[in-house]
């Protein structure tokens, strides 16, 4: 891969919030053998050398660089605005931790999406909607994010109308080889159980 090019990109792990739902920290939790983190950090190597956690230092600094929120509490777009503020790639690839069916093929297509485009996000669209915790944010989306967060505004697909987007729609994504399942969350005991049972991706 040119050099050049695996410099000017970056990916991130959100590890979230409370997981007040699943009643555990999801980052934590055990999925085929390795915790939820383990695996995002597994996938996410092999797409990107330079990756960081955005979550608590005390809490990941074992696990490589981990990133504050610097407006904590405000859900994933704080966490999307702490990775572009930390970043000096211009491509950044967020993903969240309770993802357990991403692939590193995944990833490679949407930075490749990603570097045919000028759009500020490149982000996957499926039949339940974006994917803004599986996609690629420019470093320039940092100030559109920070002026919702000031504003009391929390919604990471919200903003997508303020700025230029590339969509990768569903069929697309299905031509790829890509389906639904890669963007399942795992949000409560139940979907972690579902997601154990259909066995890991």
């Amino acid at each position: 891969m040119n050099l050049q090019r695996q410099l000017s990109r970056m990916g991130f792990i959100l590890t979230g919030g409370r997981s007040s739902r699943m009643g555990a920290d999801k980052a934590f939790l055990d999925f085929g053998g390795r915790t939820l983190l383990e695996r995002a950090l597994g996938v996410m190597r092999q797409t990107c050398s330079n990756l960081a956690i955005v979550g608590e230092p005390a809490k990941f600094a074992a696990y490589g660089t981990a990133v504050p929120d610097i407006y904590p509490a405000c859900g994933p777009l704080a966490g999307i605005h702490a990775a572009l503020r930390h970043s000096s790639a211009e491509l950044n690839l967020v993903m969240a931790v309770d993802m357990p069916f991403v692939s590193p093929d995944l990833l490679a297509f949407l930075f490749a999406a990603a570097s045919d485009t000028d759009a500020i996000v490149t982000v996957p669209g499926t039949a339940r909607g974006f994917q803004p915790l599986c996609a690629v944010y420019r470093r320039s989306f940092a100030a559109v994010a920070d002026e919702a967060l000031r504003a009391g505004k929390y919604k990471v697909d919200a903003l997508f109308s303020a700025v230029a987007v590339r969509i990768i729609e569903a069929s697309e994504l299905a031509a790829a080889g890509f389906s639904d399942r890669a963007f399942f969350n795992v949000n409560t005991p139940e979907d972690l159980l579902a997601a154990q049972t259909s066995g890991p991706g």
